[in-house]
C-alpha cells in the first residue's frame, strides 16, 4: 500500500447475508496496522461505501467518496465504485454462502488522484468483464487493471481536462437554474449542507460538479478535507492556527505540468467599467499551445442587455481550467511601508496558485464527503467538524433536520433552508440574474455543441462549453475577491449581496485569503462583471425569479396550470366548436402568462427568451410595458 504509483489498492465488496458488506478481494493484499488482513481503522466504513445503501434497487451504479490516508494526519483517498447484482442462479461456480436468490458485487478502486470520471469508466468496462466470467474467484482481470491503471495514469500521461471528466457543470446549472449560484455561494459560507437523492451517481455527480466551479477545488482543495480531530470539545484557537503547507509529492508532480504562465489578467482598475467579462477578463485563462487567445464583445452600462453576453472565440480548452503553478503564500506587510514588519498571516496547508486558489474552504475541520453511508451518521453531530458537504441515499439523513443548515433535494432542485436569514442572503442580485441569464441562455443555445466536453471530449463551440462556464464562475469568484479589498465598497459589494458578502467575510477561507498577499490579485478588475444601471430585461428577470423561486409564485403557478386544465377539458366535455375554441383560446393564454415569467419555455425555439434572452422587441422595451401581463404580474409577483 505505499507503492509510488496513482492507484493504491483495487478491491471487491460483497454483501454477505449475515455479516454485511465486506472486502473479499484486494489487490495488493490491505493489512491492518497489526498486519493482519483485517481493514484498518481509518477505512472501517469502506465496504459500506464501495457497496451504497440502496443497492439492491438497482441492477448497476457508480460512486465517488472520500477516505483519510492511513500513513499521516492529513491527505486523502479518492475512492470509485462500480457496482452490479445478477442472479445466483447464473453463477458457474456458486459458493456455499450464496443463499439468496442475487448477488451484488462492487469493484473498488482506490486513488491518490481525483480522476472520479476516468476511473469510473474504466471500473465500468472491467465490472462488466468481471461479471461476465460468472466465476468470482477469477480475479486476474484486477490484478490487471492494477498495473494497468498505474502506467497509464502517470503524470505524463494525463491532462487537467483528466480530471473534469463526467463532471457537468451544464447539466448542473440547466438543472438547478439560478440555484446553482445560490449553491456556489452557499460552499462559500461553509455550512452543515446535506444533499439528497438516489440513485447514487446522480449525487456524487451534483456535489463535485458543483465542486469543480470552484478553481483549484478539485485538483488541490481536498487535502484537508477528510482530516480531523476527534474530541469532545473544540477551542476557537483550533481554526485559526497557522498549518504548515502540506505537501505531497506525487500529486504535486502531476500539478507541475499543469503550470502555464497567464499571458494577460483582468482589466485593471484604470479601464472604464464594462457590464460584461471584459476581454481582458477572459483572456486571464491560460493559452493552449498554439497561443489562441480570448476574444471578447462587451457593451457599456447603457447599452443594451444582449451586449452584455461574452462571445468567447478562439477556445482555450486543454487548459483554461489550470491554476499556474502552485506558490507559497505570502504574508500581509503590517503597513504599506515594504521595509515594515510582515505579520504573520494564516496559511491554508493547500498548494495555492497565484491568486490564493484553491480558496481554504475544506479545511480546519470543514469535511467533503461526496457519499456518507448510514455507518457514518454520527459524523453529523460530531463537535470537530465546524461544518461539512455531504450526500447521502437514506432517507433517515433527511429527518435529522437540527443537524444541517440546508437540505439539497436534487430531484426537485429545492433548497431547504433552517435559517430564512440565511436564504435570504443567498439570493441572487439583479447582476447575479444577469449573469445567470447568459450561461443558461448560451447552455441551451449550444446544447448540442457544447454536450461533450464534460467526457473529455473537445467541443465544437467554446460558447456554453463546459470550460466556459467554468470560466464564468472563475471570473466571477475573482472579481468577487478584487472587490472586497477595496476601502469604501459597500455599492460595488451590493451587486453580490451585501448579507452574503457580510457573512462571507466572517468565514475562515475569507480570512485565511484575505490574511495574506496575492501579486496577481491586483491586476484584476473589481466590481461585479454584470453590473450596471437597470433595463426593461432586468424587471423581467426578476419578476421570472420571483415567480420560480417564491411560494406565493410557485402557488400562482400552480393555480394557472390546474384551471388550464381545467378549462380544456370543459371545452371537450361541451363539444362545440365555437365555445371549444373560445376555451382552448383561454387555456392558451393562461399557458402563456405563467410560460411568459416562469422562465420554462413551451416550444424549443423559445428557449433563449424564456431563459433571459432577449428579443428585439423585448429589448426596445415599450412593447414590454404596454403588455398588459406585464402589469398583472407585477401585481401578482409584488410582497403583500
Amino acid at each position: 500500500m505505499s507503492g509510488a504509483g496513482p492507484v493504491l489498492a483495487v478491491l471487491v465488496v460483497g454483501f454477505h447475508h449475515k455479516k454485511g458488506c465486506q472486502v473479499e478481494f484486494s489487490h495488493p493484499q490491505i493489512k491492518d496496522d497489526n498486519g493482519g488482513r483485517s481493514l484498518p481503522e481509518e477505512w472501517q466504513h469502506l465496504p459500506y461505501l464501495a457497496l451504497p445503501d440502496g443497492a439492491h434497487n438497482y441492477l448497476e451504479d457508480c460512486v465517488y467518496f472520500h477516505l483519510p490516508p492511513r500513513d499521516g494526519d492529513r491527505g486523502i483517498v479518492y475512492g470509485v465504485s462500480c457496482y452490479q447484482q445478477m442472479d445466483s442462479e447464473a453463477l458457474k461456480v456458486r459458493d456455499s454462502e450464496v443463499t439468496r436468490g442475487t448477488v451484488q458485487k462492487s469493484v473498488c478502486v482506490l486513488s491518490r488522484l481525483p480522476l472520479y470520471g476516468l476511473l469510473q469508466a474504466k471500473l465500468q468496462m472491467i465490472t462488466q468483464v468481471y461479471f461476465q466470467e460468472k466465476d468470482f474467484s477469477k480475479t486476474d482481470v484486477l490484478k490487471e487493471l492494477y498495473e494497468q491503471l498505474n502506467s497509464t495514469l502517470g503524470t505524463n500521461h494525463l491532462e487537467p481536462s483528466h480530471l473534469y471528466i463526467g463532471l457537468s457543470v451544464r447539466e448542473l446549472l440547466l438543472h438547478f437554474g439560478h440555484k446553482a449560484l445560490m449553491l456556489f455561494k452557499l460552499i462559500l459560507l461553509e455550512k452543515r449542507v446535506l444533499f439528497f437523492i438516489a440513485p447514487v451517481h446522480t449525487l456524487v455527480g451534483t456535489i463535485m460538479a458543483l465542486l469543480s466551479l470552484f478553481p483549484g477545488m478539485i485538483e488541490r482543495g481536498f487535502v484537508d478535507s477528510v482530516s480531523y480531530r476527534r474530541k469532545d470539545s473544540m477551542d476557537e484557537a483550533d481554526f485559526l492556527e497557522s498549518a504548515f503547507l502540506f505537501t505531497s509529492t506525487f500529486t504535486n508532480s502531476f500539478h507541475s505540468t499543469q503550470a502555464q504562465s497567464y499571458s494577460e489578467q483582468v482589466a485593471p482598475n484604470t479601464e472604464p467599467r464594462r457590464t460584461g467579462p471584459s476581454e481582458r477578463a477572459c483572456a486571464s485563462f491560460p493559452l493552449d499551445s498554439e497561443g489562441n487567445g480570448v476574444n471578447v464583445e462587451v457593451g457599456r452600462a447603457d447599452d443594451t442587455e444582449e451586449a452584455r453576453a461574452v462571445t468567447t472565440k478562439g477556445l482555450v480548452r486543454k487548459l483554461s481550467m489550470g491554476d499556474g503553478a502552485p506558490v507559497v503564500v505570502q504574508p500581509l506587510h503590517a503597513s504599506g511601508d515594504p521595509t515594515a514588519r510582515v505579520t504573520k498571516g494564516l496559511l491554508s496547508g493547500l498548494d495555492e496558485d497565484q491568486y490564493g486558489m484553491p480558496l481554504a474552504v475544506f479545511t480546519k475541520g470543514y469535511a467533503c464527503l461526496p457519499y456518507l453511508s448510514l455507518q457514518q451518521h454520527s459524523l453529523l453531530s460530531d463537535v470537530s467538524l465546524r461544518g461539512f458537504v455531504v450526500g447521502a441515499t437514506n432517507y433517515l439523513f433527511r429527518r435529522q433536520k437540527h443537524l444541517t443548515d440546508v437540505t439539497v433535494d436534487i430531484e426537485k432542485a429545492h433548497l431547504e433552508f433552517q435559517d430564512a436569514a440565511l436564504e435570504r442572503a443567498l439570493s441572487p442580485t439583479t447582476a447575479d440574474l444577469r449573469f445567470l441569464a447568459l450561461l443558461e441562455r448560451q447552455v441551451r443555445e449550444n446544447g448540442a455543441s457544447g454536450a461533450s466536453d464534460s467526457d473529455g471530449g473537445v467541443s465544437a463551440e467554446w460558447e456554453g462549453s463546459e470550460e466556459w462556464v467554468r470560466a464564468h464562475f472563475r471570473l466571477y469568484l475573482m472579481s468577487l475577491l478584487a472587490t472586497t479589498q477595496l476601502p469604501d465598497n459597500e455599492a460595488m459589494l451590493a451587486d453580490y449581496g451585501s448579507e452574503f458578502v457580510e457573512a462571507w467575510q466572517d468565514t475562515h477561507n475569507h480570512r485565511v485569503w484575505s490574511s495574506n498577499k496575492h501579486p496577481a490579485m491586483r491586476d484584476v478588475q473589481p466590481g461585479h462583471p454584470f453590473q450596471g444601471h437597470y433595463t426593461v430585461a432586468d424587471v423581467k428577470l426578476r419578476l421570472t425569479y420571483s415567480v420560480q423561486s417564491s411560494e406565493r409564485g410557485r402557488r400562482i403557478g400552480t393555480a394557472v396550470l390546474s384551471t388550464s386544465r381545467s378549462v380544456l377539458q370543459t371545452g371537450k366535455a361541451v363539444g362545440q366548436s365555437v365555445v371549444g375554441g373560445v376555451l382552448s383560446g383561454a387555456t392558451n393564454a393562461m399557458s402563456s402568462f405563467f410560460s411568459y415569467f416562469s422562465g420554462r419555455p413551451n416550444q424549443p425555439g423559445n428557449s433563449a427568451a424564456s431563459w433571459g434572452g432577449h428579443t428585439d422587441e423585448q429589448e426596445s422595451g415599450a412593447s414590454v410595458y404596454a403588455d398588459p401581463l406585464f402589469h398583472e404580474a407585477i401585481h401578482l409577483t409584488s410582497d403583500p
